[in-house]
């Protein structure tokens, strides 16, 4: 009988986010950017999980996330794991927690929000209500769930 693995190539420097719920990596792509650093990015998707059933994997080459960057994806992927990858091999590992507050990721979804007319960045004051994600606006002090921010 043949060997049959799945493999996604290791890389030698960089960050590795793992244990994101499949279906949410272009999400995560999508929402931080990760694609605008210019590195090489490996990103899988369904792939088998022991713990979750089915994840979904991000890799950036060359890029090292500090904690703050890292927590600031639990706002979608909670149980995520961030490592940092030196010369093939993981030097450490950041299991994620809400910021307190979040900044340029997002837009205000309110349309009458002054982030919207003046040169500020956005800003949102994060906080957990009944286990669901809300986030407050800096500016217009008006607090949204997470899905209608993600979608402004």
């Amino acid at each position: 009988m043949e060997n049959k693995k799945l493999s996604v190539e290791a890389i030698e420097n960089g960050t590795v986010i793992d244990h994101i719920p499949a279906g949410l990596g272009l999400t995560i792509l999508r929402q931080f950017k990760l694609l605008h650093y210019g590195s090489a990015v490996t990103v899988g998707f369904n792939l088998p999980s022991k713990t979750q059933g089915s994840k979904d994997i991000i890799k950036i080459k060359g890029v090292s996330f500090s904690e703050h960057d890292a927590n600031r994806l639990a706002l979608f992927a909670p149980q995520a794991v961030v490592n940092r990858i030196e010369q093939f091999k993981v030097v450490k590992k950041m299991h994620l927690s809400l910021p307190d507050t979040i900044s340029e990721v997002f837009r205000c979804p309110n349309p009458n929000c002054a982030s919207h007319s003046e040169p500020v960045k956005s800003r949102f004051y994060v906080r957990s209500h009944q286990q669901q994600t809300r986030l407050k606006c800096h500016y217009c002090e008006k607090t949204f769930t997470r899905d209608s921010v993600a979608d402004a």
